[in-house]
Order: C-alpha cells, then structure tokens, then sequence
C-alpha cells in the first residue's frame, strides 16, 4: 500500500465514508497485513474511531436488521451488549468495537433472553394476548433469526481482531 492510498483510507476513515461491515473488515485485512509496524500504528486509532462509530451511528443495528426479514433485530440487545463491553476490563484487548459487541452478544448469551422479551411485549400481538406457548414459539423464531445474523456478521473475521 503507498503512502498516498494509506493517507486516503485513513481519510476516508476518519470522515466515515467507510461504514459498513463489508468495507471496514476489508480495511482491516489491509491493516492487519501492513508491511510495517509503523504502518499498523497509523491506522491503529483511524480503525479503532471507525468501529466504534460504526456501532453508535446506528449502523451496525442497520445492517443487522437487514439480515432479517420479518422482524426487527433487538436494538435494546445491542445497546446492553455495547455497555457490557465497555464495562469489560478486558474490552482494551481489539481497536474492533463491532467485533467485541458481537461477541459479547454470543457469549453472555443475550439473544435468548431478549427473544423472550420482545416476544412477550404486547405490541407484537396487536389485540390479542398470547398464551405462553405462542410466546416461547415467537422467542424460538427471534432467536433462530438473530443467531443467524450474529453468526454471519462474526463469519467477517477469520481470526480473533486482538492486540498481540
């Protein structure tokens, strides 16, 4: 990679015309295979600021609700997740805020609890009251669908985003 590329992706890092899943983990394998450290550390904050507003612009939510056709990806889920990363103590260990969301997601095992939550909120049945069996079979399809998102999104990266 040339100086004069390096200098435009950074560029187009910092002002966020690079913000989508596809773009920034392409990026990111540039960086990852940078011929220098001094070459890695110069996208090191551009890379950390640009998963970071990937995640609070929204568009991390976008994406993920894209990947599901009928109903929406919880965007309670995903602003839990977000706290419980920053939380972590050991959330210094990846500048790939998005990278650590997800995980945190799978882990904690969050998409089952929100499932039952969305599914029992009575503005999914409209008029009528579900019983408890309708609830558990709508908690079973948002979690099937939300895993399945998790999962591809976490596909993107062949190897743990982590300092060495």
């Amino acid at each position: 990679m040339s100086q004069q590329s390096a200098r435009q992706i950074i560029e187009s890092l910092q002002t966020h015309r690079i913000n989508t899943l596809t773009e920034l983990c392409r990026v990111e394998r540039l960086v990852v295979g940078a011929e220098t450290e001094e070459d890695q550390r110069a996208f090191q904050e551009p890379m950390t600021s640009a998963w970071l507003y990937y995640v609070e612009s929204n568009q991390m939510l976008t994406e993920l609700r894209g990947l599901i056709s009928d109903f929406p990806f919880s965007g309670e889920m995903l602003t839990y997740a977000q706290s419980l990363v920053r939380s972590d103590p050991q959330a210094n260990r990846s500048w790939n805020f998005a990278w650590m969301v997800l995980e945190k997601i799978r882990d904690e095992n969050l998409i089952a609890t929100y499932a039952e939550i969305e599914a029992a909120r009575p503005e999914m049945w409209g008029d009528t009251v579900p019983d408890d069996q309708q609830v558990q079979e709508l908690a079973a399809y948002f979690s099937q669908a939300w895993s399945g998102a998790i999962t591809w999104m976490l596909q993107h990266w062949a190897a743990p985003p982590v300092w060495y």
